[in-house]
């Protein structure tokens, strides 16, 4: 098990609407990613910085597959186009990211 974490930036116009969003995430959009071997997934808000930080663990053994499966789902992609507009990438992510990957440095069970 891989534990993976990532943070972007969100509107603070478009906070509530995201909250409303993931009360609600549509149920095969979570069907793909367990399908994609992701589990205990969450994402936190840092309010007023309005900072998302989204945690996983991946239980797979080809992440980089796994996602191009899940990039690939048509109802993914819609709830993508729903959710992107609501984020603002950091600038200081790395090419090609849109959320930016973290690297652990501390964990304990």
């Amino acid at each position: 098990m891989q534990r993976m974490g990532m943070m972007i930036g969100l509107k603070p116009e478009k906070v509530a609407e995201y909250k409303r969003l993931h009360a609600a995430v549509w149920p095969d959009v979570l069907a793909m990613i367990s399908a994609c071997d992701i589990r205990n997934y969450s994402i936190f808000l840092k309010e007023p910085e309005n900072l998302l930080f989204g945690y996983w663990e991946y239980y797979g053994t080809d992440f980089s597959a796994d996602a191009a499966k899940m990039a690939a789902d048509p109802t993914t992609q819609e709830w993508w186009a729903v959710c992107m507009p609501c984020q603002s990438p950091l600038e200081t992510r790395k090419e090609g990211e849109w959320w930016s990957m973290m690297e652990e440095v501390f964990h304990h069970d």
